[in-house]
């Protein structure tokens, strides 16, 4: 491994403090240090709901879409190579890479899960990182080949129901997630009037009166059947599903009274959003669940970390397993114009390595995406008037001393291998 011949850290590096869309100077990169390469993990672009919405959930017909459920749109398309494009401004200013041309040989890794989404959101990553250029990006064929981005699928890899309730559930407050809809009354309000009342059939459906909303759905931690995790279900489930296909109407450039049907304004889905993180803390942080989740994933970023040719690796695949990822490593971040630990479309966490003039190594682990209103408007990129926001992260799990953002990378790669061990047991 790796670690195993990286010296002892002699310096500390300065913090540095996360960036919001209205500032206009990136973060600086430590004095004395210099960037070696990147592995980065993406969320896909725009797409439409994954499904079509149930019937008599809302007062109206849901809007259409230009592409089939699930898959990326057009505009979903366009954001991510504007996110390539800042991409490449960013890692030039920083000696990785030229401003332009090709990357040579083996320098840029990309690969993709097998969804249509993902694989089109690296191919679009490509063309704004590296234009004109022969990138090849690898994906499985078939979902039933997509182990490492959708591992608990995977026959023998279901995680210990009992086990990951149980880690979840020390999480819950003393009343449960019955407690837990308290502090959400205004989101469960602004919710409601936009969906308008529910259908009877969908309320029938759900073993509720005629009359029926939406916080009055059943919610409770329950084992998923397919992959073990615990299942935020319910008014909170809905919650995290109906606020999720509002922000993609918004971000898909649809006019205002045709998203969440103009009941629901911008700062309206920006609080509906707090739903979607809280899924993430019950279903993906939790070690036992996030360490498995992400094994998969974590060794092939760390390959890559190891690869002496690559300076820039691309993962593309979904919500969930940055989660699982940002659990594992204990991560945590704010995005301008969205809740602490959500995860944007394009948004990304990239791990760098540095090092200094003796050669010594460092990890250091940050978030870059759009804001919601750079990504409505396609607001181009650059790195003055207009940067993405990019915020480096503390890193528990290895940091030391007043720095947290910088670990020695023998420190990293050894919190990581007995991660690595430990989600290895049953």
């Amino acid at each position: 491994m790796m670690h195993t011949m990286l010296r002892p850290l002699l310096a500390a590096t300065a913090l540095c403090l996360p960036l919001t869309a209205a500032a206009v100077e990136l973060p600086a990169q430590p004095a004395g240090l210099s960037l070696e390469k990147v592995v980065m993990f993406t969320r896909h672009g725009i797409r439409p709901p994954t499904k079509e919405p149930a019937a008599g959930l809302a007062a109206q017909a849901w809007p259409t879409w230009s592409v089939p459920y699930g898959n990326l749109t057009d505009r979903g398309a366009q954001g991510v190579v504007l996110l390539g494009r800042f991409d490449r401004q960013f890692f030039a200013t920083r000696g990785l890479f030229p401003a332009d041309g090709c990357p040579a040989d083996g320098q840029y890794k990309v690969e993709a899960s097998a969804k249509e989404r993902a694989i089109r959101t690296a191919k679009s990553m490509v063309e704004g990182f590296a234009p004109s250029c022969k990138v090849t990006v690898t994906y499985p064929t078939t979902a039933d080949e997509d182990s490492v981005f959708h591992p608990l699928t995977v026959p023998g890899n279901r995680l210990d129901p009992v086990k990951a309730m149980a880690a979840s559930s020390v999480k819950l407050p003393p009343g449960g997630l019955k407690q837990e809809m308290a502090g959400f009354e205004t989101e469960f309000a602004l919710l409601q009037k936009a969906l308008g009342p529910q259908g009877d059939e969908w309320c029938a459906k759900k073993k509720l009166q005629a009359g029926c909303k939406i916080a009055d759905l059943h919610t409770a931690l329950e084992p998923d059947e397919e992959e073990g995790r615990p299942d935020v279900g319910g008014a909170f489930g809905q919650g995290s599903t109906i606020s999720q296909t509002f922000l993609l109407e918004y971000l898909e450039g649809k006019p205002m009274e045709q998203v969440a049907w103009g009941r629901a304004s911008r700062d309206d889905i920006e609080r509906m959003l707090n739903f979607h993180p809280l899924k993430f803390k019950y279903e993906n942080r939790p070690s036992y669940i996030s360490d498995r989740a992400a094994a998969p994933i974590m060794r092939r970023l760390l390959s890559y970390l190891q690869d002496g040719q690559v300076k820039l690796a691309l993962m593309a695949g979904h919500d969930t397993n940055i989660a699982d990822l940002a659990g594992m490593l204990d991560l945590h971040w704010r995005i301008d114009s969205y809740p602490a630990d959500d995860t944007p479309p394009g948004g990304a966490i990239g791990i760098e390595m540095l090092h200094d003039q003796q050669g010594q190594r460092f990890i250091r682990a940050f978030y870059r995406a759009q804001t919601m209103d750079q990504l409505r408007n396609l607001e181009p990129l650059d790195l003055k008037t207009s940067p993405a926001v990019v915020t480096y992260m503390a890193l528990p799990l290895c940091s030391k001393g007043p720095d947290k953002t910088t670990c020695r990378a023998e420190d990293f790669f050894a919190a990581i291998d007995a991660k690595l061990k430990a989600a290895s047991q049953p």
